[in-house]
Formats: structure tokens, C-alpha cells, sequence
């Protein structure tokens, strides 16, 4: 039932961390995938990792960028079953107050203005042809209120009011479209996260990091892969009735600090 072979699939910022192990996932579940990336080291690698998926270097937050991704990824594959709109930045860390306009800007570009632009391009193709599926990252942050992260925490918000939106309106034509909601999620761009709450809050590490954990009822942080497996299951057949959802893959978060 999540047998995805010859599915043609786009991720963004597919080159590391979450969107990695999605494309990695849908090439062995027998998918063509081409990602996009910020990073050329990272896309680097990763063209070296997965070398029969393509890899373009783009911003999903500019349009002309997104313009050239597709083009080049539907020049190879052909059309489009699956986007995975998998791009975000944290934004700052720091009181409302304390944020200035061209930070929270940046990040709602990425966050919520890279989906839409990735939306925009691959509903025509998918309503088209009659079916497909979209799946939006949105985050925990979506679901509730996140102190000192109100950039990050509303453009997370926006994406499942972008998910919803999209869901009403390309259902009609057999394209499911849905949100998937990580809470704390073990890496590189969570060390991050603690990091800078440290340095907001002036408390330790390792308390942010616990207090973290404490606030997720499985008292752990979820993988990389667990995202995968999620998006996997959402655009197969096994998802086939599931559209409009925002689904937390968290340990089931009960509070954000």
C-alpha cells in the first residue's frame, strides 16, 4: 500500500535533515525524485548519495527560483504526482518586541510564501491529470502557541490555514493535500533551536533540552525518518481517503515553552 515506484516527486530543501530523509524514503519506496536546495555543499552530497535523483540548487522565498526548479524537474520527470513542500527556517528567538520587521518577514517567506509558490506551480499539473498529493510542513508550532518564536509559530499556523485552503479546493479534482506536524525532532537544526532559547531565556542547555522533552508524552524527540514515514504514508494509497489534515508526528506535544 506504500508502494510509490514510478511516482514522479518534488521536495524542497530535500538536500538535508527532514527533507533528506523523505526524498531518500520515496526513492526506496521506487519514486523519481528531484529536490531542491539552499545549500550547494549539502546538495552536493547529497547528488553523491542519491545520484538518480535530481537536485537544484533554488530559494523556494523567490519566484523566478521556484520558476527554474520547475522547469527543470518536470523536464525530467516528465509531470508531477507528489510536491512535498518541505522548506522553513527558524526565524529569531527572541521577544516580540525585540524582532525586527525583515527577520519576521524572512521568515515567513520561506516558511509560508516558498509553499505557496510551490502550490501555485504544481496544482494546475495535478488537477490536470486528476490526481496527486501536496503535503506541507507545518510543525507543533502550528498547533500551539510557542513564546519568543512568534515568526516561526505563525507561518507554521499559516501553512495548515494553506493546507486546509488547498484541500477544499483541489479535492474536487482528486488531489489530496496535507499537513504534517513534527514537534521536537533529533539533529542539527534542533541543537540549533536549544541554543538559541538557551541564550534567549539564560538558562542552560541542557534545561531547554528537557523541558523540551518533558513536554512531549513519549518524553523523546522524533527522528528524521519518523517524518519520512509519515509523508510516505500520506501520498500512497494507504492515505488515499486522508486529505485536510494537520497530522502531529510528535509524541503527542503537550505544551510548547
Amino acid at each position: 500500500m506504500t508502494d510509490l515506484a514510478g511516482k514522479r516527486v518534488m521536495v524542497t530543501a530535500g538536500a538535508q535533515g527532514i527533507g533528506r530523509a523523505i526524498a531518500l524514503a520515496f526513492l526506496e519506496a521506487g519514486a523519481r525524485v528531484e529536490i531542491c536546495d539552499v545549500e550547494p555543499e549539502a546538495l552536493a552530497a547529497f547528488a553523491a548519495e542519491a545520484p538518480a535523483a535530481g537536485a537544484t540548487l533554488a530559494d523556494v522565498s523567490d519566484e523566478a527560483q521556484v520558476e527554474a526548479f520547475f522547469a527543470a524537474a518536470l523536464g525530467r520527470l516528465g509531470g508531477l504526482d507528489v510536491l512535498v513542500n518541505n522548506a522553513g527556517i527558524a526565524g529569531p528567538t527572541a521577544p516580540v518586541e525585540a524582532i525586527a520587521l525583515a527577520d519576521w518577514r524572512a521568515t515567513l517567506a520561506v516558511n509560508l510564501d516558498g509553499a505557496f509558490l510551490c502550490a501555485r506551480k504544481a496544482a494546475p499539473i495535478l488537477k490536470a491529470q486528476g490526481q496527486g498529493a501536496i503535503v506541507n510542513l507545518s510543525s507543533t508550532a502550528g498547533l500551539f502557541g510557542y513564546p519568543l518564536r512568534t515568526p516561526y509559530a505563525s507561518a507554521k499556523w499559516a501553512v495548515i490555514g494553506l493546507t486546509k485552503s488547498l484541500a477544499s479546493e483541489l479535492g474536487p479534482h482528486g488531489v489530496r493535500v496535507n499537513a504534517i506536524c513534527p514537534g521536537p525532532v533529533e539533529g542539527e537544526r534542533m541543537v540549533r533551536v536549544i541554543a538559541a532559547q538557551a541564550a534567549a531565556r539564560g538558562i542552560p542547555e541542557a534545561e531547554i533540552r528537557e523541558q523540551y522533552e518533558s513536554s512531549v508524552s513519549m518524553r523523546r524527540f522524533v527522528t528524521h525518518e519518523e517524518i519520512a514515514a509519515s509523508a510516505l504514508f500520506l501520498c500512497s494509497e494507504a492515505g488515499a481517503a486522508i486529505s485536510g489534515q494537520a497530522l502531529p508526528v510528535d509524541g503527542h506535544t503537550e505544551s510548547l515553552t
